[in-house]
Order: structure tokens, then C-alpha cells, then sequence
């Protein structure tokens, strides 16, 4: 599955991974300073003028959130960042996660976002300038984040690969893993598409087998999972989760599944190990 940032921008997913980013954010921040860590940070900002427009996933996803006058609390806070970024209305440009985060960044935090190709990096490292405790990289972001996260004060990871390659669910799996049982105290949150259970169950399992226990799983399902081809929906999967992110995530899955999604459309949410949640 080729999942380009670009094309599908401000689409239902984009909605689900943002809004639970800020909310996430600001209950890192609320225990000390913050190091986010981006493995696959993409363009930063995108004009949905391009490439999204010809997909028209931002249609269904950013352009009805944006006309709703129901949206919850959280989702209401990703609205108001994309209205920001679109002073004279309508929703033309979306932010990506780089700008969501650098945006919200205090003088104690810091955002590092990896992007591997060059021209996209070039339009990353643009869309930051503006902020001087970001930064944008070359390089793999799943061979770098280990050694940023090992070094970074109140690591907070975020891993949302295109999933142009076979292997990114293991990756994923394996770079999360890794980082919290080196800093119990990082927390890691990671993006997957929705296209059948057997696959994003073997993504699970390899968690589970790796040793992490305490998991937050906030899936939108947007339609039966009937079709392997397609996008059914999302997932995000939060290692080490704060309090309150299951309420949060249900929220917000649930607020957007409702809205946006097909028949049948539900949110799935739930928490591992939540015996020993703090």
C-alpha cells in the first residue's frame, strides 16, 4: 500500500492522527519540557489544491470538519489549527504533524521530523523555518529515532510511515518496542492503516511479543471490513499512553466515524495492560 502524505491529506485518517497528536502533546507537556521525534515527517504543510484535490479525500475528510457544527471538544482543537493556517477561510492548506507540533512548541521543547526524500525534506525545512526549536532531517527515520530517542528529554515519538514497503508494519513494531523498553518514560504513538484484521493483528501480536504491555489501540473504522484493497480505516497505537487517552481517543475515533464514515462505520478503542496504568 502506497500511502503518499500528499495525495491523501486532510483525509479521514489525517483527522484521527492530528487530533490525537495535540491532545497527546499537551498532556506530555504537562509533565515537563518535550522532545517529539518524527520518523516520516512529510512536507509539513500541504495545499490541497494539488494532489489531494484529485484524490478528494480531503472532501470527505477536512472540508466536512471544517462545515460541521457539532465537532467535539478535541476535534474542534485540530479545526482550529487548520482555520490558522487559513485566515481568510475555507481549509486550501492543511497542516501536517511538523507544523501541528512546531506550532505548540514551548522554549523547553524541541521537534526533530525526518523525511528521506529530498524534494519533499526541502519543502519541510521551509514549512519550519519559522520555528527555531524545530528542525527538519535527511536520513531513515527508523534508523535514526532510537539514538534521538535515547538522548531526547521527554521522548515523544511519532512513527507514520507511507507503508510504501512490505516491511513497515514490523519496522514500526520494532522501533517502538525498542524505544520504550530502553526509556519506560518515552512515549511512542504509531500510525497504521486499516485494511484487514489479520494484518494489523500480526502487528499487534509483534508488540505484544516484544515486551510492551500497556497499550492504547483507538481504531476508526469507516466501513465493514470486507475488502482487503482498501483503506477501511485507521489505527493509532500509543505505547505508554497518559491518563485519559482512552477517553480521548474515543472521542475523537468516535466522533469521526459517526460523521464521516460509511455504514456500519464504529470506533474500536481500547487499552492493554491497564492494570498497570498510572
Amino acid at each position: 500500500m502506497n500511502y503518499r502524505h500528499s495525495f491523501h491529506a486532510g483525509n479521514f485518517a489525517d483527522l484521527v492522527k492530528h487530533a490525537l497528536v495535540l491532545w497527546l502533546l499537551e498532556r506530555r507537556q504537562a509533565v515537563g519540557p518535550v522532545t517529539v521525534i518524527d520518523t516520516h515527517a512529510g512536507a509539513g504543510v500541504y495545499d490541497l489544491t494539488g494532489d489531494a484535490a484529485r484524490s478528494k479525500e480531503a472532501e470527505a475528510g477536512i472540508a466536512r470538519l471544517m462545515a460541521a457544527t457539532d465537532r467535539s471538544p478535541l476535534v474542534d482543537a485540530l479545526a482550529k489549527e487548520v482555520a490558522r493556517l487559513n485566515p481568510h477561510g475555507g481549509a486550501n492548506l492543511y497542516p501536517g504533524s511538523p507544523l501541528l507540533v512546531a506550532g505548540r512548541l514551548r522554549p523547553t521543547d524541541r521537534y526533530v521530523g525526518f523525511e528521506l526524500n529530498p524534494p519533499v525534506r526541502d519543502l519541510l525545512e521551509q514549512a519550519l523555518e519559522p520555528f527555531p526549536q524545530a528542525v527538519g532531517m535527511g536520513g531513515d527515520g527508523y534508523d535514526q529515532v532510537r539514538g534521538w530517542a535515547a538522548r531526547a528529554q521527554g521522548a515523544f515519538v511519532l512513527i507514520d510511515p507511507p507503508f510504501e514497503r512490505p516491511d513497515d508494519y514490523h519496522r514500526a513494531a520494532d522501533a517502538g518496542a525498542a524505544i520504550v523498553r530502553a526509556d519506560p518514560r518515552a512515549m511512542v504513538a504509531i500510525w497504521t492503516p486499516l485494511k484487514d484484521m489479520e494484518t494489523f493483528d500480526g502487528f499487534l501480536r509483534r508488540l505484544d511479543q516484544a515486551g510492551v504491555k500497556r497499550v492504547l489501540v483507538a481504531e476508526a473504522r469507516m466501513r465493514p471490513m470486507s475488502n482487503p484493497m482498501k483503506m477501511n480505516g485507521c489505527a493509532v497505537v500509543v505505547l505508554n499512553p497518559p491518563a485519559g487517552a482512552e477517553a480521548a481517543a474515543s472521542e475523537i475515533c468516535g466522533w469521526v466515524a459517526d460523521r464521516l464514515g460509511d455504514a456500519g462505520a464504529r470506533a474500536e478503542v481500547w487499552m492493554t495492560g491497564v492494570e498497570t496504568a498510572r
